[in-house]
């Protein structure tokens, strides 16, 4: 029988690199992404918010092209490109380290933000993009957190992208 330590956690196939550790995370040159992370033990504030969302949207075309972000009181949405020379994984790290850093500094506080990995997905085609778009937009919605998912605090889109 063969542990699970004994298969690679990386493989590379051309452009396509794929690694993981609890979570499976497939990137690619020119991909677009949807991902998704979480907070840990903690409900964000909208003063929370608000920096998450400021943070990510700041890095927009000097790190990667963001299409859309939406931070809600226990996770954050993003659909993004990274530009050359800069790896999803980078990206990530850059974001959740930076906010989490910005929210102990707010608090007053130290300590874990965001749970360890991010989910992360490379959107396949036009349609899978507006479905992604369209449920990160609803989510507040959904949530009871607004009747209006354009104003709220936690939105941001991208009028630069055309996708309707």
């Amino acid at each position: 029988m063969i542990g699970r330590n004994a298969y690679p956690t990386e493989m590379e196939f051309g452009t396509l690199k794929i690694h993981s550790r609890h979570l499976p995370h497939w990137e690619a040159e020119g991909a677009i992404y949807f991902v998704t992370f979480r907070a840990k033990n903690k409900i964000l504030d909208v003063e929370e918010q608000k920096i998450v969302l400021d943070h990510v949207v700041k890095g927009n075309e000097i790190f990667y092209t963001l299409i859309a972000i939406i931070v809600m009181p226990d996770h954050v949405h993003i659909l993004l490109f990274p530009l050359p020379s800069y790896t999803l994984r980078r990206i990530m790290k850059g974001i959740k380290g930076v906010a989490a850093r910005k929210i102990n500094n707010l608090k007053g506080m130290n300590g874990t933000v965001w749970q360890d990995e991010s989910f992360d997905r490379i959107i396949r085609d036009e349609k899978e993009l507006k479905v992604k778009l369209f449920y990160m937009l609803n989510n507040p919605v959904k949530q009871g957190l607004t009747d209006d998912p354009w104003n709220y605090h936690g939105w941001w889109f991208n009028q630069k992208i055309i996708v309707w």
